[in-house]
């Protein structure tokens, strides 16, 4: 019997691997269809027959790719969806269906799915939209490295689930920070405005928390809890003065009205600013509205003056007491002539109108001269204090009087 001629050529490297696929899938069957055709196409794939064994096996591993069943007993595909974006922004996840309708696809897309199968599903699409998935995975991972090397920060996640897993960590981690309106006479406080803030490293700023807010249609839930924290601040200090933003959707929520609110038992003591950046178009009811906050004991600023809509809505609506500059009207008014010139304006008329002019932005010595010559009594900017983080029980070293 002859002895087999030995190999002596070199054994091609593997291929190397496309991607790692999560592939969920209840009916078992087809979970081994699945998993074998994209193991033939060179990716590397773990299966999961349930809903659970899904979440287990994302908290085990990363993947590049979910392929997962629209409808599962316990927990359905859009339950996973979610999974994923809490615990990675970028893994796209392909949902597949035996019963498709306009609205699950409609939700598919809003919640960020990539792809939307109908079964059955040939191969040759499966492994296209797999293909298709796993490539878009790496580029958004070079994106993100992009942006870190420029110095550019992230925005929350685009897909409605992921920035629902963002908005929800951002809501657990949400803090205000404290920064003191300074009196020009005497250099005392005459107040604290109150600045959101979060520990989610994903929400690179109020604004942007803001904007997720409204993209979730959750700015009221946000105000309130906003409200809440101020409360039990202004709660612990009596008789500090504390200014609050308002978004102009929070003017629509009732809670913000309730006498028994923890912040109406504190109204004499709040401000609340409303920004001119936004309309009061879509209320209608708006000067109504106003006369209850009123009623209640809470005054109100104009904020942002100059950087929002012209004309004197604002102003003929709110009756505000307070009126808040811009950080723009600010910035180099000791070496601009016209722009000393529209503040100066700006304070005298407000005075007439006997409205107090609080000028923000104040980061120089020769900014808070020039606004101090130009007759507006308060002040605010990093000149005088950072914002800061109060916990409960800590003191106040600079002391507040209220007005």
């Amino acid at each position: 019997m002859l002895e087999p001629t030995p190999d002596t050529t070199t054994a091609a490297p593997p291929a190397p691997l496309r991607g790692r696929v999560l592939v969920v899938e209840d009916d078992r069957g087809l979970l081994e269809v699945y998993a074998d055709v994209l193991l033939e196409a060179g990716f590397d794939v773990a299966a999961a027959s349930s809903g659970t064994g899904a979440l287990h096996a994302l908290d085990r591993d990363a993947f590049d790719v979910v392929l997962t069943d629209v409808v599962m007993p316990g927990c359905t595909g859009l339950d996973i969806l979610r999974a994923v974006r809490e615990r990675d922004l970028d893994v796209p996840v392909v949902l597949v269906t035996g019963n498709p309708s306009v609205e699950s696809a409609v939700v598919a897309v809003e919640m960020g799915a990539l792809h939307y199968l109908v079964k059955p599903v040939g191969r040759d699409e499966l492994i296209r939209c797999v293909e298709h998935a796993s490539r878009l995975r790496k580029l958004a991972g070079v994106k993100r490295d992009a942006l870190r090397y420029l110095g550019h920060a992230d925005r929350p996640a685009g897909d409605r689930a992921g920035l629902e897993a963002v908005f929800a960590r951002a809501l657990g981690g949400l803090f205000m920070a404290y920064q003191p309106i300074m009196r020009t006479l005497d250099g005392s406080v005459f107040g604290w405005e109150a600045l959101l803030r979060t520990k989610e490293p994903a929400i690179t700023g109020p604004l942007a928390f803001l904007e997720a807010a409204e993209r979730l249609g959750r700015v009221g839930e946000l105000g309130r809890l906003i409200r809440a924290s101020v409360a039990r601040t202004a709660n612990q200090r009596r008789g500090m003065v504390f200014f609050i933003n308002l978004h102009p959707d929070d003017l629509l929520d009732e809670a913000l009205f309730d006498p028994s609110a923890p912040l109406s038992a504190l109204a004499p003591q709040i401000v609340l600013e409303i920004t001119e950046q936004s309309p009061f178009d879509s209320i209608l009811d708006v000067r109504d509205r106003v006369r209850r906050l009123r009623s209640l004991g809470f005054r109100l600023a104009v904020d942002d003056l100059g950087s929002g809509y012209a004309g004197l809505t604002s102003f003929a609506v709110l009756e505000p007491e307070f009126v808040k500059l811009d950080r723009g009207l600010v910035q180099g008014l000791d070496s601009e002539p016209v722009k000393r010139k529209l503040v100066a304006s700006i304070v005298a008329v407000s005075r007439e109108l006997g409205i107090t002019a609080v000028a923000e932005g104040i980061e120089t010595a020769a900014e808070r001269a020039a606004v101090a010559g130009l007759g507006c009594h308060l002040m605010q900017g990093f000149f005088f204090r950072h914002p800061e983080r109060w916990r409960d029980g800590d003191g106040v070293s600079l002391a507040a009087e209220g007005a």
